[in-house]
């Protein structure tokens, strides 16, 4: 976990609310929005500078997994320095949603900015970058014409030759959660249950692993989220893998999101949706996506162009929030299916 700039911040928070100066007269200390992040410091950071500059704002941040986050924002309560939790997957934004850690947001600038099926229904969060979770396929072994759907990994053909990142990860648990939205629970797991049969090697702990794994010759095909790839072709752009959109005949390619929101006990909320608000404008979109290799939530603001590379493709329309309602359901489908 790493700290910035909050050394004795929760203890003299609010001793520090109004300063005396020479003359005797209030002096307004300097406005601060703390923000609990799961994106990396390298990532976030020039955004935030930038809206300091901006604003006069600054922004203390603290990083961390999303799960440790959530619960300090749970048993800090009304104490909680943090005005915004930023996390990167939407489950992790429900569950946080679900706690009660979220107000509620009355802004037309992210409500003109943000499609609707990329935040969630009351408000209480936004999306700010998007990814799509797809699949991965060596161009040595395979042939795209024999990629077609999800449902289709689990085919005979693709025995002893599909790698998955662990279960325990929300983002397979998130792309789990929306089949069940789409195609009904029975079929879901009965496909899992055909993804587990192809396994070519017990599921890796994270996708970079995944695409080792399929380079190194252990498996053909993987799921993947598009900004590790991305990530591995600035560094080998020769590398012998590429991108399937599948479904694309039907639902379009399953798409997730890192979002954000004002806490419940944020003690600088207006200027926590301004920070927000200025992470959706055009500006920030391009920014935001392209240090991550992410795609810009508002539709007016254009990918990098070595993702465009990747080419268009058709995206599912759900609701992101469904990967949150039916978390647990995916969870315990998982589970059953021997996906582990």
């Amino acid at each position: 976990m790493r700290v910035c700039a909050l050394v004795v911040f929760t203890l003299l928070s609010a001793a520090c609310d109004k300063k005396t100066g020479q003359s005797g007269e209030p002096v307004q200390s300097k406005r601060v929005v703390t923000l609990y992040t799961e994106r990396k410091e390298h990532l976030i950071k020039p955004l935030l500078d930038a809206f300091t500059a901006k604003t006069g704002v600054e922004v203390r941040y603290i990083t961390d997994a999303a799960a440790p986050l959530i619960a300090r924002l749970e048993s800090e309560k009304e104490a909680t320095p943090a005005d915004i939790l930023m996390t990167v997957d939407v489950g992790n934004l429900w569950q946080a949603q679900k706690r009660g850690l979220f107000r509620a947001i009355d802004s037309p600038n992210l409500q003109a900015a943000i499609p609707a099926n990329m935040r969630a229904a009351d408000n209480t969060w936004f999306g700010l970058s998007s990814r799509a979770r797809t699949i991965i396929y060596s161009t040595e072994r395979v042939k795209p014409a024999q990629l077609s759907t999800y449902e289709a990994l689990a085919d005979e053909q693709w025995r002893g030759r599909l790698c998955l990142r662990t279960a325990k990860k929300v983002y397979n648990q998130s792309l789990v959660a929306t089949m069940i939205n789409t195609i009904g629970e029975a079929k879901t797991e009965a496909i899992i249950k055909g993804w587990v049969a192809n396994l070519a090697t017990d599921p890796y702990s994270d996708d970079n692993m995944t695409m080792q794994a399929i380079l190194a010759g252990q498996c053909d095909v993987a799921l993947v989220n598009t900004y590790y790839f991305g990530r591995l072709q600035l560094d080998n752009p020769k590398v012998a893998l590429a991108l399937f959109w599948p479904n694309q005949q039907d639902r379009g390619v399953h798409v997730n999101i890192s979002g954000a929101g004002v806490t419940r006990f944020a003690k600088n909320p207006q200027d926590a949706q301004a920070l927000i608000e200025f992470l959706a404008t055009p500006e920030a979109q391009y920014i935001f996506a392209e240090a991550n290799q992410e795609y810009p939530v508002n539709p007016a603001v254009k990918a990098a162009p070595n993702v465009l590379a990747w080419g268009e493709f058709k995206a599912d329309q759900v609701n992101v929030e469904a990967a949150g309602v039916l978390q647990e359901a995916a969870i315990k489908l998982m589970d059953r299916a021997g996906y582990r």
